[in-house]
């Protein structure tokens, strides 16, 4: 089998590296000390490329990358990505989204109390100046002031849980979210905006787009309290940098926390004369925990993509991510994580496709039945398929697709279930989400199981008869290969194991494995 080549563009954390180098599969270029244009250079050999803020990845890049099928953007802003080209080449563009969360946190929280006690200046006038002044600093509290947040997402609903435990009073402001996931911690919800600008500390986290660059500008300034505290740890330019620079220098607002900026490096930027800013070069991330996170998770969303299994936290699949709730886009990595492991445990040339829903999920199957099929067709099509021709391939190939919604009857609020047939018979397997972003397989042809669907998956039926565990344990061990996870399944008088290894598993290694007498039958699968 050939290997997928991953190329790494830019400087990531050696976890990363080590878990792409392992890969069996893989051929890893690590090219992140490359001049960029020697860099394009090596583009052509990359299934996949993980970059960071130093590559931009424009046209040109795109042009020299001639059979790239996806970017993976180590960490959460896509800016340096276009991701429109990318899309219009069939180039699939992944972030890491939650991997600095906490840093980016924690980030804020300083730059607020920072701003409220005036730590810096503080510091500067006795350990530069050596002058003990106490009077100097009288700052106020955070206790039973209004803190209003601005997008209330993986970041901003943390900062509110936070500041609760500093007995503030905290309003959201966020549009795109169910009121509930405010309320439901004792935070308020708003539609008006005006709620938030008159609030006494204002910190935004929203995404950079058309709808959000200068959100905050002069008129929105002007109907704030005097006084005011503005945070930004989010992207440069959601607060227009002139109207803050002018309510700076009137004191409007009276302090102003920023790790971010319109244009970055931002060293002569006009902002750093104002003498009531703190301002940090961009370190939200700069944490040594969420860089390990981020290469991490860069790297498995790379061979997830690079595989053809799922593309986590897409950003150009063909979904309105806006228009569907906040749980569907787990059921959608999930399905296609199924067909995928479908296809592979079932050689054979498909005839149909039978997809399940239970629950609230059934109004979202013809998003499904997209990601069932470039699951089960990148297995056997390759690259050539994507989420815009993978219906038109599966109805050349004459695999038909029958949808199916039910209301939810068993003990999942939502399941999913993916039948396939083919000519040797049929496949199932069910699967459903813990807590929104934790899939589960938790059904394979009746037989009741429960475990995430990644890494080196080995499928053991067998009749239930002692030592069955005992024999694959050995045979294993014997092979220096270890068991990372273990999951079995009865059902009648037969059962299935489902084994998750560390390191690759050789022919003969299955081969070995289905000479116990009690196997039925023994297959293998990569996520």
């Amino acid at each position: 089998m050939s290997k997928y080549t991953i190329i790494v563009c830019d400087h990531i954390h050696r976890s990363g590296l080590d878990l792409l180098a392992k890969d069996s599969e893989v051929t890893l270029l690590n090219l992140a000390d490359l001049p960029k244009d020697e860099l394009k250079r090596e583009l052509y050999k990359a299934d996949v490329a993980i970059t960071r803020s130093s590559t931009e990845v424009n046209i040109d890049f795109l042009d020299s990358a001639s059979k790239l099928r996806a970017v993976v953007r180590a960490g959460v802003g896509v800016d340096n990505v276009d991701i429109e080209n990318s899309s219009k080449r069939g180039v699939v563009v992944m972030n890491v989204p939650t991997a600095n969360t906490i840093a980016a946190v924690e980030l804020t929280c300083a730059h607020i109390l920072s701003a409220i006690r005036n730590f810096p200046d503080v510091n500067t006038q006795l350990k530069v100046e050596r002058k003990w002044k106490r009077e100097d600093w009288y700052g106020t509290e955070l206790k039973g002031k209004k803190l209003g947040i601005i997008g209330f997402g993986n970041i901003g609903s943390r900062v509110g849980k936070r500041m609760k435990a500093f007995e503030m009073e905290v309003i959201a402001y966020d549009p795109y979210i169910n009121p509930t996931k405010a309320t439901d911690i004792g935070i308020a919800y708003t539609r008006n905006f005006d709620d938030i600008l008159s609030c006494d500390i204002i910190t935004i986290h929203t995404p950079k787009n058309k709808e959000t660059i200068n959100m905050i500008d002069t008129p929105q300034i002007a109907k704030m309290k005097d006084g005011v505290i503005l945070i930004n740890c989010a992207r440069g330019g959601l607060y227009n940098e002139d109207a803050l620079e002018v309510a700076l220098k009137s004191k409007k607002v009276r302090w102003a926390g920023i790790d971010v900026f319109t244009k970055e490096p931002a060293t002569s930027n006009k902002l750093l004369d104002a003498k009531n800013i703190y301002v940090t070069p961009h370190i939200g991330a700069n944490t040594l925990e969420s860089q390990e996170k981020i290469a991490v998770q860069a790297a498995q969303a790379a061979l997830e993509a690079a595989r053809g299994s799922s593309f986590p936290n897409a950003l150009n699949l063909p979904i309105k991510e806006n228009e569907l709730p906040s749980f569907m886009k787990a059921y959608l990595e999930l399905m296609q994580k199924m067909a995928f492991f479908a296809i592979q445990v079932n050689k054979d040339e498909v005839r149909s496709v039978t997809l399940e829903a239970e629950g609230e999920i059934k109004e979202y199957l013809s998003s499904l039945s997209t990601f069932a099929l470039v699951g089960i067709l990148n297995a056997t099509v390759g690259d050539k398929v994507n989420y815009v021709n993978a219906p038109y391939v599966a109805q050349e190939r004459g695999i038909e697709i029958k949808l199916d919604g039910k209301e939810s009857k068993g003990i999942y609020k939502n399941q999913i279930k993916l039948t396939l047939l083919t000519q040797k018979g049929t496949f199932s397997v069910s699967g459903t989400v813990f807590n929104e972003n934790t899939p589960k397989i938790v059904n394979i042809n009746n037989f009741a199981l429960d475990i995430e669907p990644k890494g080196k998956m080995i499928l053991f039926r067998n009749n239930d008869t002692p030592g069955v565990i005992g024999f694959i344990g050995t045979t294993l061990a014997k092979h220096n290969i270890n068991i990372a996870d273990f999951r079995l399944g009865r059902y009648g008088k037969e059962a299935l194991a489902l084994i998750v290894v560390d390191d690759a598993v050789s022919q003969n290694v299955l081969d070995e494995l289905s000479s116990l007498e009690d196997c039925i039958s023994i297959k293998y699968a990569v996520l």
